[in-house]
This record gives C-alpha cells, structure tokens and sequence, in this order.
C-alpha cells in the first residue's frame, strides 16, 4: 500500500485489504519459520481439600544488604490453608523436597490424588523434587513460562504475609527468627484469620470441613434478625454458601475462576 502511494495510487485502506486477504483464506502465516503458538495454561479444579496444592518461594530481607532468606510456602488450594511453610538460608530443590515431603506426611495423604502446581523457578523443576513427586504420586503442574498470573493463590497469599501488619517493619536478623515469626503468622493465618472468599471462616474451618456447622449458625444468626426487625432488610439474606469447587486456570469455556483475595 505505500508503494502504491509513492506511485500515486490509492485502492484502499489497509483494513479493507486484510478483510479481503481474510475473505479468501490468505491470511495465515506464511513463510519457512513455524507459526507462533500461545500455550493454554493446565486447568485444575479442587472439590475438597488435599487435592490441589499451590507453592512457591518468596525472598524475605535481612540485615545484610544483599542476602535473603527463603520462605517456602505450600497452599491448599481449596482451603487456603497452609499446609507447609518452612525457612531456609538458601534456595534449592532439596530444600523444597523437604517442605513438600513433610507436609504430604502432615496432612496423611497416604496415595490419594494430588497436583502440585507451581512455576517454572529451577527449584521447582530440580530432578530431587521430581524423583520425590513420582515416588508419592504427586502429579507435578507448571504455569507458563515469564506468566506469574498461572499461579495466583501463591501470589495472592504472599502478598498477604508481606502486607499483614505484624510483618516486621526491620529486616531479619537471624534465620531463627524468621523462621519464628513464620510460625506465628501460619497459625495466625490458618486458624484466626477468617478468608474473604470462603464466605468469612477460617481455612483451618474449611480444611477441617467445620466451615458447614459455622455458616450455618451465621445463616440463622441472620434469619432471626431478619424477623425481629423485617424493616431493616430490603431483600434477600446474604448468601453463605460455601463455594464447593475451586479452580485453577479453568478452561476459557469452562466455569469462572473462584475470585483470588489478598485479604
């Protein structure tokens, strides 16, 4: 089409040629270099707890400019629970051997089928992990490469931990003290803090299927009122039912992605 302009000829814009080149099925790759390809990202869904585990390893600052240590951290995907949390003064794909071995003898899994997501970080993909995984039965699952939204519960819940307000405001001093204040926020984490998107339990509650008894306490906590004070409600109860699966990168014709919270 410039070259038709610099001959001072003008068929049509060049939106009416693609139109055309489309119309007539040529406008597809052409040349000897292959087609660039866009991987799908591997979809999951959970429907009860130990199913679906989300890890992944975020750096935590100390006291010596330029060094870090290394909190490794396995989620629950449908729970929220954590379910290993360890920390280490270097990364490596046996320290991660260890937190994933661990915590699969925690939660006494004992061959049931679970997924290991995570990304593509070389502790993720270390031959001693893997050797490990396939021993247990655990299937391994990877996002895309440079694509940090393929894994998003790690994210979301790093981001929790790194914004919580009992996070240190100084650097760490000793690895025993990291791994100390870890601990705390595991706890806090699993046990006190009640989840946005599980309807406000806990993920220990929900882990522990006490989610139903407590939801439905709430569910009547809100019905009574309703009645004694009919004037204050302009419609329905809200709805406290427990999300029943949760995904992970679903499918694009598939269910919607259950909503991924920080808080």
């Amino acid at each position: 089409m410039p070259a038709l302009a610099d001959r001072g000829e003008y068929l049509a814009s060049e939106s009416t040629f693609y139109r055309v080149l489309r119309a007539e099925g040529q406008a597809h790759h052409r040349g000897r270099a292959r087609p660039p390809t866009q991987r799908t990202p591997q979809s999951h869904r959970a429907t009860a707890p130990n199913q679906l585990w989300s890890w992944d390893i975020t750096y935590l600052a100390t006291t010596v400019q330029g060094m870090f240590f290394y909190l490794y951290l396995i989620l629950d995907v449908y729970s929220r629970k954590i379910v290993g949390l360890e920390v280490f003064e270097a990364e490596s794909a046996e320290h991660a051997t260890t937190v994933v071995g661990r915590a699969y003898l925690r939660e006494g899994i004992a061959g049931e089928p679970l997924v290991l997501h995570s990304d593509n970080g070389a502790p993720m993909k270390g031959a001693t992990l893997l050797a490990t995984l396939q021993k247990l039965g655990v299937v391994p699952s990877f996002s895309r490469p440079s694509v940090s939204n393929d894994n998003p519960y790690s994210e979301a819940l790093f981001r929790t931990l790194k914004y919580v307000p009992s996070y240190p405001s100084k650097p760490f001093e000793a690895v025993e003290q990291a791994r100390d204040w870890a601990a705390q926020f595991q706890h806090w984490y699993n046990e006190e803090h009640k989840h946005s998107a599980l309807k406000f339990v806990t993920p220990g509650e929900r882990h522990r299927g006490e989610d139903a008894a407590v939801l439905a306490r709430r569910r009547t906590v809100y019905a009574t009122a309703q009645l004694q004070h009919p004037e204050r409600w302009s419609g329905r109860l809200r709805n406290w039912e427990a999300p029943k699966e949760v995904w992970l990168n679903p499918p694009k014709h598939g269910r919607r992605l259950t909503p991924v919270t920080p808080l």
